[in-house]
């Protein structure tokens, strides 16, 4: 059992304000695996003051040339490789996460976006001239946004923190970061491989916390950007708070995406088979991009079904550290209650259960992976997002039908389109309202905005937009062109 007694506040490790714990449980055994100090709002206040400090001190890591803090990335990155394993380990425990899927989502994301970012503000400028229309010139500078609180889930911990941290840090700007209570025994060791790499003082802290902390920072008076993902209620909160403060906010909420299947699609293939697994069940259905709503040709229904019904049957459900495990548990008991409550609706509402619909026996928060068949997308199993192993199939007639019923949703942040012909299937998938879609799969890259639209989310991470997002900008006039510095150009 790993039991922490100290916080990472600003670079630092020092004794919590308050006695308040978290208790971390096995998501696959139910057992106690560890326990940190909950953070209160005296801790939060040192973080903040610390990360304010930064911003003001004209030598410090705000005012730091780009290529300078890029060596700390890649430093950064470095020791969070060292400590892969460790993090793996720690995160399969806490949130449930098939170690096979962990290989593949959350092993080297950490040090790959630290890498890609330190790379990129050494190309970037940060400054460039424009001519004007009633000016000679002007010089547009980016600078750094302030301090940044980022408020992260459980589900994805690393990627989902480093794709707030690493343009955050990149860009200058000092970032508190509040990991959920499920998933804080990864988070520190993050801490000791930032201590490690020699960030500075006051640009990094770790906050272990639940929804009070969280709001807490969202509306503290000193922060000046706010980075959450987390469900859609949860960003509204989050939402509301910062427009009363004329915040600036990125929120990556929930989703329910369609996995659109053509009826020239070539479903025999193993690899296909993977990849729509991989598209609509990664993560035991615990990822907000997932295509749950898989909508087939009625030409090719019965086909369809049976093909993930085999899909679903042939994913070996157990312990997470299993290298041959699919399917984990959920990451709480609250959570397989909510997810077993939604099959019970989806029974109720008259669809029909192909596989699973029950619990798996014994300890953890198991559920059978279900699939259900004959399904209207009015019903609450097609609208509202399940966050578990849970997939609807849905019939269509026409690839404007497809369409309609994939766009009939709150919420737009993936999708997939499956097609034997790229052409078709991209234009099927260019009127999708979605931030992000694939084509015959689906993986988010880190070199090109992701986020949603409707009601999943306001903004963008990865790519160069993503850096953008923690810079603001300054015009500097100069209506009779800028002068010519001494001594030459």
């Amino acid at each position: 059992m790993t039991d922490h007694q100290v916080l990472y506040v600003g670079g630092e490790w020092v004794r919590p304000a308050g006695q308040e714990r978290l208790t971390v449980r096995s998501a696959s055994t139910e057992a106690i695996i560890g326990s940190v100090p909950a953070a209160s709002a005296a801790d939060a206040d040192a973080a903040v003051r610390a990360a304010r400090a930064v911003c003001t001190d004209p030598g410090g890591w705000s005012a730091w040339p780009p290529a300078r803090r890029a060596d700390v990335l890649d430093r950064f990155a470095d020791e969070l490789d060292r400590r892969a394993e460790d993090i793996i380990t720690a995160i399969c425990r806490q949130n449930g996460m098939p170690l096979a899927i962990a290989r593949q989502i959350e092993a080297g994301s950490a040090a790959r976006l630290l890498r890609y970012y330190a790379r990129l503000i050494r190309e970037l400028p940060i400054e460039e001239t424009r001519p004007g229309l009633l000016v000679k010139e002007t010089l547009v500078r980016r600078r750094p946004i302030g301090v940044v609180a980022a408020i992260l889930p459980w589900n994805v911990p690393q990627t989902l923190m480093f794709a707030k941290v690493a343009p955050a840090l990149a860009a200058g700007c000092p970032i508190i970061v509040k990991p959920s209570p499920e998933t804080v025994l990864d988070a520190y060791l993050v801490a000791e491989a930032a201590e490690a790499a020699g960030i500075p003082r006051g640009v990094l802290s770790i906050l272990p916390g639940g929804r009070e902390l969280g709001a807490y920072l969202v509306s503290h008076p000193e922060v000046d950007r706010v980075a959450f993902t987390g469900s859609t209620e949860g960003g509204r909160a989050v939402a509301e708070a910062c427009a009363r403060l004329l915040r600036p906010v990125s929120l990556e909420l929930g989703g329910k995406s369609a996995a659109i299947v053509l009826d020239d699609a070539d479903l025999e293939p193993g690899e296909v088979r993977a990849d729509l697994f991989a598209a609509t069940l990664a993560n035991s259905g615990q990822v907000c991009f997932l295509g749950t709503r898989v909508l087939a040709p009625r030409s090719r229904y019965a086909e369809v079904v049976e093909l993930f019904e085999q899909i679903l049957k042939s994913a070996p459900v157990g312990d997470p550290l299993d290298e041959r495990t699919l399917i984990g548990p959920m990451v709480s008991a609250r959570q397989r209650d909510r997810v077993q409550g939604y099959i019970e609706a989806g029974r109720a509402d008259g669809a029909r259960v192909v596989v699973g619909g029950d619990r798996v026996s014994g300890p953890g928060w198991f559920v059978q992976p279900t699939l259900f068949a004959d399904v209207d997308n009015s019903a609450r199993i097609a609208q509202e997002e399940i966050f578990g192993p849970v997939l609807s199939v849905i019939p269509y007639d026409a690839d404007d039908d497809a369409v309609r019923i994939a766009n009939d949703s709150q919420y737009g942040l993936g999708g997939t389109v499956w097609s034997g012909d790229p052409e078709r299937a991209l234009a099927v998938a260019s009127r999708v309202q979605t931030g992000t879609i694939g084509i015959n799969g689906y993986a988010p890259e880190p070199t090109a905005p992701f986020g949603g639209v409707k009601a999943s989310g306001i903004g963008r991470e990865y790519g160069p937009e993503g850096l953008a997002s923690y810079q603001q900008l300054q015009s500097v006039y100069f209506p009779a062109g800028r002068p010519t510095p001494a001594g030459g150009r």
